[in-house]
């Protein structure tokens, strides 16, 4: 049905592989919410990050503090942005999982595994050399990846089939069908 230019999907009939990976994908986004509140709350209660010690860090809060209270809190600004980044990131991978992925949006299926994969990406690589990629500092994350990544794979196999002619949709195949009659 269509409202106002876009087309409303309803819910694909008989995708149960489909609903469980949304769902395992949502919960992933809730414990991503969940270690950005976390992060939140323990930058003003301990805030050295979870996991991890003084010594890993090179001091105590209050040694930080006492050595460069600018340093302190600028730590401390970081730390809130980075859990506001985490906690929106949750947000809309549970959207993408409940309102796109369950729908049989591939796209929705691409975005909600790419945007998380792309941020540990990111961050994940510098805690090694530093040495602070210790189990109880990564293990939450790793969980999530996991949970995440079968997710996906349940969620991938009870997509249905499209075909070659569909318009403006994406194939997680690589096949480009983002084509235009006018061309």
């Amino acid at each position: 049905m269509a409202t106002g230019g876009h087309v409303q999907r309803q819910p694909i009939a008989g995708t149960s592989r489909l609903n469980l990976g949304a769902t395992l994908i949502a919960i992933s986004g809730v414990g991503l919410v969940g270690y950005g509140v976390m992060f939140l709350v323990r930058n003003f209660t301990g805030f050295i990050e979870l996991g991890l010690t003084p010594e890993h860090v090179g001091g105590s809060p209050g040694q930080i503090r006492s050595f460069s209270p600018d340093l302190y809190e600028y730590i401390s600004h970081l730390q809130v942005a980075l859990s506001g980044f985490i906690i929106a990131l949750g947000v809309a991978v549970i959207a993408l999982a409940y309102y796109g992925i369950k729908k049989g949006e591939r796209w929705a299926l691409l975005t909600a595994f790419l945007s998380p994969v792309i941020a540990v990406a990111v961050a994940l690589p510098l805690h090694f050399p530093y040495g602070i990629g210790t189990i109880g500092h990564l293990g939450l994350i790793y969980l999530d990846a996991l949970i995440l990544l079968v997710g996906t794979i349940i969620a991938y196999v009870g997509l249905p089939e499209r075909s070659a002619s569909s318009e403006g949709s994406f194939d997680l195949r690589g096949e480009d069908h983002f084509s235009r009659s006018d061309r």
